[in-house]
């Protein structure tokens, strides 16, 4: 049974409704199901749920992580899912070969470690199989194919109205009203799919990353990937390590650094050096590391390497530095192939903007994700319309007016969520408490 339908058995009982005196809050939630239901043109409103904890919005690992905050504190919360397992992006989306690219320290949860005979870097199953132990372990149970199709803060109600659609139907609508709404739908939540003339008519195969598995189906042939971040240099060496040809796309600057430096991560090396160093000169103390143990990239056809340094330039942008796990090495020896941007497609022959033109059998788009707040969230205070992401940037991004939230956005990694986390269900444990002792507080 689906927990939430419970809800107005335990009303009673619950503290949280100790807010709302019962036969006025009936009325409330009831006038606003008649009006969905009368103005509803297409999909009928079949249900008002209320939901007396959070509604937090995705059940990746930002949404669990604020979701076990949440349970530590004894508030309950409600997960929606628009897919049918926690994660979804790792489980559905990701490649095999793929594994953290920075030691498991850095991306724990709150509360739960990993487990102590896991590697320094989990392998997609072993971190999936951590996720959904951790779901367990905090009783977190996601109501799963329910895509918020518009979530928005209703001034006369002073709550959260998120109207939800069963994943991939037409069918009837549900909507979840809550005091809180939290956003942890993620920066990746759609794919980007990149512009080119006639790539809608190239004659061979294309696949963004999220649908490439392994490089088996691509042995023997001839494959361009677009894109150079981490995932477009992985793919390129699963592709090589299964005798397919693979070439790679690079357009913009990109910094290239050893996973390991001097014995240890190289993101645990920058952990350590920014506790005694000023960014820029960690910055230098890696590129000189780098340019030490790889050489010069751009002698191999990748472009120079940006102005601004790795770190400098993650924190300002959010663009990661690539982590190389052997990519590299079947660059320098000719198993990998660079080719600058691409100039335009005909049937499956590229032309590239050094008026180079190559013949290719596939294309992968490892051309990375954006977030997909702007097309369901009514709010244009806590994020920008142009990207999806928060206005403020990290530590300042996690929360908005009205009891809107948002997690994963901090373009910091699971650390930067596990921060956020912890702030989120401090801040709605307060009010939980304030309205036991103030119960019209609210009203």
């Amino acid at each position: 049974m689906d927990p939430w339908s419970e809800c107005e058995g335990k009303k009673a009982h619950d503290p949280i409704f100790q807010t709302y005196p019962s036969q006025n809050y009936r009325q409330l939630v009831d006038g606003l199901c008649k009006e969905r239901s009368t103005n509803a043109v297409v999909a009928r409103i079949g249900r008002c749920i209320w939901v007396p904890g959070p509604i937090i919005v995705g059940a990746g690992p930002s949404g669990l992580a604020v979701s076990a905050c949440l349970k530590e504190k004894n508030v309950d919360s409600l997960v929606l899912e628009r897919s049918n397992c926690i994660a979804s992006l790792w489980q559905l989306k990701t490649y095999d070969r793929l594994s953290l690219h920075l030691p498991r320290q850095f991306c724990e949860l709150p509360l739960m470690p990993f487990p102590a005979n896991y590697p320094i870097y989990p392998s997609k199953q072993q971190f999936v199989a951590y996720l959904e132990s951790y779901a367990a372990r905090f009783g977190i149970c996601p109501t799963y194919n329910r895509t918020v199709v518009s979530a928005e803060y209703d001034e006369q109600l002073l709550l959260w109205r998120a109207r939800t659609r069963a994943t991939g139907t037409m069918g009837e609508e549900i909507e979840y009203v809550s005091r809180w709404l939290v956003v942890a739908t993620g920066e990746n939540a759609e794919a980007v799919m990149p512009e080119i003339d006639g790539l809608e008519d190239f004659k061979g195969t294309v696949m963004h990353t999220s649908s490439y598995k392994s490089g088996s189906a691509f042995a023997g042939k001839r494959v361009l990937v677009v894109g150079s971040g981490n995932s477009g240099m992985e793919v390129c060496l699963d592709l090589c390590n299964h005798n397919a040809q693979p070439y790679i796309v690079v357009r913009d600057a990109v910094h290239i650094l050893p996973r390991e430096m001097l014995g240890q991560s190289t993101f645990g090396l920058s952990m350590w050096l920014l506790k005694w160093l000023p960014v820029h000169v960690v910055d230098r103390i890696l590129l000189l590391i780098a340019r030490t143990m790889l050489g010069d990239t751009a002698q191999l056809g990748l472009i120079k390497r940006p102005t601004m340094g790795p770190l400098e330039l993650k924190s300002l942008s959010g663009k990661t530095p690539v982590l190389d796990v052997g990519t590299f090495a079947k660059i320098k020896c000719g198993d990998i192939k660079v080719r600058p941007a691409i100039k335009q497609i005909s049937g499956r022959q590229v032309e590239f903007m050094d008026t180079r033109s190559e013949e290719f059998d596939a294309m992968v788009l490892a051309t990375g994700y954006k977030s997909n707040v702007p097309f369901w969230l009514k709010d244009r205070e806590l994020f920008s319309e142009k990207d999806g992401l928060p206005r403020k940037a990290f530590p300042n991004g996690w929360k908005g007016m009205n009891g809107l939230y948002s997690v994963g956005f901090t373009r910091r990694g699971l650390m930067g969520t596990s921060v956020d986390a912890r702030r989120i269900a401090y801040d709605i444990e307060q009010q939980w408490k304030a309205r036991g002792k103030h119960p019209d507080v609210f009203l």
